[in-house]
């Protein structure tokens, strides 16, 4: 399968829309999240589009916390202006009089318009089916923000992927060393009790032979990692084909990650070797590292 295939949860997707004197811009934010959280930030009054979103997104996508927003404007061009003639007649009448009567200058037109009620200036309220036409513009612009967003989230994915097997690599390349490392393990446990033992007893005069053999196997076994190094590398074959999978795999990468961490520390702690110890501790940096991608990953 192609890397493509992995999707982030980080993503962010834009479109533009425009139907008769509306004109909007949607955009659709995402970061990583348990499941799926979805808010919304819409102009009130589209309540029936607020489903369409919702129901379009969980559709499209399984996990994240998503930002939904909507600027929506419509041009006031269509503006009607109300005069009241009437009243403005006698109030023009009223201004004559007055400024004849107490010789003051006659008020201009601008002063006598802004004068409470004499003008009334309101937008022009569509009709049932051009709010209806404008819903279906505003939905079907919103799932060309949908495609904007998934293909991001997408292409976050594809290099997410790039690190995650980079990573990986790291982890396999580390666990080989360690391997052949552990390998070695038994030989020199048995020259370290032997040489504990003859520094006790001169010529290992007195020692039960058979008795040092068996703590020899004692001693291997508790440090034997072998069923822990399986384990990684099935776990290691396992990371590589969820990262190959199609749909929604982030769940199943996180709990790899804590299997990872669980067989690197039992290692750690049966390791009789500084040298295996510090590349047990090389693992977990590495395996940390993958936890840190796998978080983002849907």
């Amino acid at each position: 399968m192609s890397e493509m295939n992995l999707s982030s949860m980080t993503g962010f997707g834009r479109a533009q829309g425009q139907f008769e004197n509306y004109n909007w811009v949607w955009e659709i934010k995402s970061v990583n999240g348990k499941g799926i959280d979805i808010r919304m930030r819409i102009p009130s009054g589209l309540d029936a589009i607020d489903q369409h979103i919702k129901s379009s997104l969980r559709k499209s996508i399984s996990r994240g916390s998503v930002n939904v927003s909507l600027q929506l404007q419509k041009d006031s061009s269509e503006a009607q202006v109300n005069v009241n003639e009437q009243a403005l007649e006698k109030l023009i009448v009223v201004a004559k009089a007055a400024a004849n009567k107490y010789d003051l200058p006659m008020p201009s037109i601008d002063s006598l318009l802004s004068i409470r009620d004499i003008v009334e200036i309101s937008e022009h309220d569509d009709d049932d089916k051009t709010i209806k036409d404008r819903d279906i513009a505003l939905k079907s612009s919103f799932l060309e923000a949908i495609q904007s967003f998934i293909k991001s989230r997408q292409e976050e994915g594809a290099a997410t992927y790039k690190m995650l097997i980079d990573i990986l690599d790291e982890i396999e390349r580390l666990l080989k060393e360690g391997e052949e490392i552990a390998a070695k393990q038994p030989h020199a446990l048995k020259e370290k009790f032997e040489e504990k033992v003859s520094n006790l007893f001169s010529n290992n005069q007195g020692i039960d032979q058979d008795r040092m053999a068996q703590e020899v196997v004692i001693l291997a076994t508790k440090a034997d990692v072998k069923e822990e190094t399986d384990r990684l590398n099935a776990h290691i074959i396992s990371a590589r084909k969820l990262l190959n999978e199609e749909g929604p795999v982030g769940r199943k990468m996180e709990f790899l990650v804590q299997e990872l961490n669980r067989e690197t520390n039992t290692l750690c702690s049966k390791s009789s070797s500084i040298t295996l110890t510090n590349i047990g501790l090389s693992l977990k940096t590495a395996i940390d590292q993958f936890r840190e991608q796998v978080l983002n990953v849907e």
